[in-house]
């Protein structure tokens, strides 16, 4: 046995007889509701893994108890979600809403697991801001996009043992709603009664479903998540649609095009819409899409289209219905995506007329920067362009604004930095936002498919991979004061003690490449840009490199902050103050990825010997590996487009020089990908996705830049 294994044996040993010796049996007070029961548990645990145990007793108990909890009733919006916590003299009591205290009670069950004696806790106070932190979870059951790569989930999301765990996930880490979304999810739960042919299921599949779908609301229930279904508009299945020679386009799921404004359509969405909230009373509610195959219509026609439908099918259940209503995705009869403030200000009135049944607040929802929130904390544009202020100006009585935090950016390198969501949280202040949607179109954290099988690999699942991701976020949402030391305790929970702030610093850095990128190079629809592949996709089609030429002429997103190549060699190498020109951002990236890969190292000398351990290590190197490809690509475009522009040779090599430098980190990146993970993985491009795929690209980059200068042009 080496000195370093003697070290951690002895340190296991001392740490286990501490605990053996000083074995305690707890006593919690608490009320028997469903969401205070599973933090309890969850406390319970923690403490039998430390040697102790924990005994419960009804609210109102005589018998003394060393954590009481009182349930504070008839809260409403964030305040349900709050706790609070004091610690007398060891003596803990927990008041809250049920969320709340249930929140509470799994604050303490961390307490526990990170080594911190549940009577010694500190008392603490927690007051969420907003109310709505939801999970955007694709279904792969008529699914947004018929790819591989979504359809490969199906038995995994059929299966009840893996909804328990990311729903413990999102307990754990705050979030309070889970949308599950699908381009028509309705038959896949009920056999509509007047239209028994819509549904694809037999009997015993229909019932294998109905057990899914009641097991699932029954576990969100439990942890004090509400659960929604969000739709595209307008679908049926393709039984329905050959049936009856309707919205053929059903029958591939093609989701881009005019609509058909049938009256049997209309009939059947409300009925079987309707039937799916009667038959499944524990769903809080629905949501919808103005968009997807309602091409050729107006706006008005669209939202003409809800109240026969949607609104009448809900006006119908004797309960009350929840309801997310999505921005329109267009503003004229096209469906590619566009933006107005008349839209805006007719939509808004519509939204304030809405049935009486549908509870406030009506949660209004928009893309933050499109498909790529993982960009700049401010909003530069929604689906289609520019947002007006007309939804909460004046300020509404009816409905919040939530903003839709989409992932299409980072699948297979993992991602964590708190400061970039405390930015994005701190411009969400004023009373109309509720709250946010984090999630994903073309990647459903089901299936791991990407890591390659291993001693590194200790979870099942694909949202494991990413739970650093998860806590930022949820954590953040819930409570934007939460500080780093929360941070640092869950990477030291799982990596070992001393580890947290530095572990956590390298992860700050490696993780602001990819929002330096989005920020950099604008994208706008799902394929448009995904980020840590440096490249674009098209359904079915071939993925696109993005060649030095392009990166070159590429607008920016962030305009406040940042210029692309193109203008600012054009405007002679001057940007405007508080600006990243692009040879400066490319010196903040390789002093990040300098530090980052420092910090990897560091951490790699002091931690004990750790398989996965070394998978986020490995990630962080990756993104250090990216960063520093990304500098050199900035360095050697300034200097060929400024070679172009003046005909200068001495440029030309100074620019063959950095895609040289470029393509050597991009091999590392390319190698470190593969260390731990199965590439290439499939995609929703038609072709499958590694770094390794793309190296004759970057390659090409070279013949691009020795390339023949055109004539220097005059100058005035």
């Amino acid at each position: 046995m080496s000195m370093m294994q003697h070290f951690w044996f002895w340190v296991a040993l001392h740490g286990w007889l501490a605990v053996t010796a000083l074995a305690t049996d707890y006593v919690l007070v608490a009320p028997e509701t469903a969401p205070i029961h599973h933090g309890a548990q969850k406390l319970e645990a923690a403490l039998r893994k430390q040697g102790h145990t924990l005994s419960r007793q009804p609210a109102g108990a005589s018998r003394t108890a060393d954590v009481v909890v009182t349930l504070k009733r008839g809260l409403a919006g964030a305040a349900q979600d709050g706790f609070t916590l004091a610690n007398a003299g060891g003596k803990i009591t927990l008041t809250g809403g049920e969320r709340g205290a249930m929140y509470g009670l799994l604050t303490l069950a961390e307490h526990v697991r990170q080594g911190r004696p549940l009577t010694q806790i500190e008392s603490q106070q927690v007051q969420p801001v907003h109310e709505f932190r939801a999970i955007k979870f694709n279904l792969p059951w008529a699914a947004y996009r018929t790819s591989p790569a979504l359809e490969q989930h199906s038995d995994t999301c059929k299966d009840l043992r893996f909804w328990e765990a990311f729903l413990d996930m999102m307990a754990e880490n705050r979030f309070n709603v889970l949308t599950l979304w699908s381009l028509h999810p309705f038959p896949f739960m009920v056999r509509p009664k007047n239209f028994p042919e819509a549904c694809p299921l037999n009997d015993a599949e229909l019932a294998e479903m109905r057990k899914l779908w009641r097991g699932l609301f029954a576990l969100a229930q439990a942890r004090g998540i509400e659960t929604y279904l969000i739709n595209w508009n307008i679908f049926v299945t393709p039984q329905f649609a050959r049936a009856h020679h309707v919205a053929r386009w059903s029958e591939t799921w093609s989701h881009y095009g005019d609509g058909d404004k049938n009256p049997l359509l209309i009939r059947y969405t409300r009925e079987v819409v309707a039937q799916v909230l009667e038959e499944y009373p524990e769903l809080t509610g629905l949501g919808i899409t103005l968009g997807e195959r309602m091409g050729g219509m107006t706006p008005d026609e669209r939202r003409d289209w809800l109240e026969p439908t949607f609104f009448a099918a809900m006006a119908s259940v004797q309960r009350p219905v929840k309801f997310i209503y999505r921005a329109p995705l267009s503003a004229n009869t096209g469906s590619g995506g566009t933006t107005s403030a008349e839209n805006d200000r007719r939509t808004r009135a519509q939204i304030e007329r809405l049935p009486a049944n549908i509870p406030t607040p009506v949660y209004v929802e928009f893309k933050h920067n499109w498909s790529h929130a993982h960009s700049s904390p401010d909003l530069f544009m929604v689906h289609g362009g520019p947002l007006s202020d007309a939804y909460w100006n004046p300020p509404p009585t009816r409905h919040k604004v939530v903003w839709t935090m989409r992932n299409e950016d980072m699948f297979i390198l993992r991602w964590g930095e708190p400061d970039f969501v405390r930015a994005f949280l701190s411009r969400q202040r004023a009373p109309h936002v509720g709250g946010a949607l984090l999630g994903s179109e073309c990647y459903i954290p089901a299936l791991d498919y990407i890591t390659a099988p291993g001693a590194h690999k200790t979870w099942r699942y694909a949202f494991e991979r990413q739970w650093l991701f998860y806590a930022v976020w949820g954590r953040l949402l819930h409570d934007p004061a939460t500080p780093d030391s929360v941070f640092e305790r869950l990477l030291e929970e799982r990596f070992g003690p001393g580890l947290g702030p530095d572990l956590l610093r390298a992860w700050k850095l490696a993780s602001r490449v990819p929002l330096h990128f989005a920020s950099f190079h604008r994208g706008t629809w799902d394929g448009n840009l995904y980020t840590e592949g440096f490249s674009s996709w098209t359904e079915n089609g071939p993925r696109k490199f993005f060649d030095v030429d392009s990166f070159i002429t590429h607008p920016v997103l962030d305009t406040k902050r940042y210029v692309n190549i193109a203008d600012f060699v054009k405007a002679g190498g001057v940007v405007e103050a508080g600006k990243h020109s692009p040879l400066s951002l490319a010196e903040e990236l390789e002093r990040n990825a300098a530090e980052s890969a420092r910090l990897a190292a560091v951490i790699r000398q002091r931690a004990r010997p750790n398989p996965t351990l070394e998978c986020e290590l490995n990630d962080i190197e990756a993104w250090a590996a990216y960063a520093q490809y990304f500098a050199e690509k900035l360095q050697g475009g300034v200097a060929l487009a400024q070679a172009r522009a003046k005909g200068s040779a001495e440029q030309q090599q100074q620019a063959v020089a950095a895609l040289e430098r470029a393509l050597q980190h991009w091999k590392r990146l390319a190698a470190l990908g593969e260390k731990f993970n199965q590439l290439p993985i499939l995609s929703n491009s038609a072709q499958p996705f590694s770094w390794a795929q793309l190296t004759p690209e970057v390659e090409r980059d070279l013949e691009r830049a020795r390339a023949p200068l055109p004539p220097a042009r005059p100058t005035r």
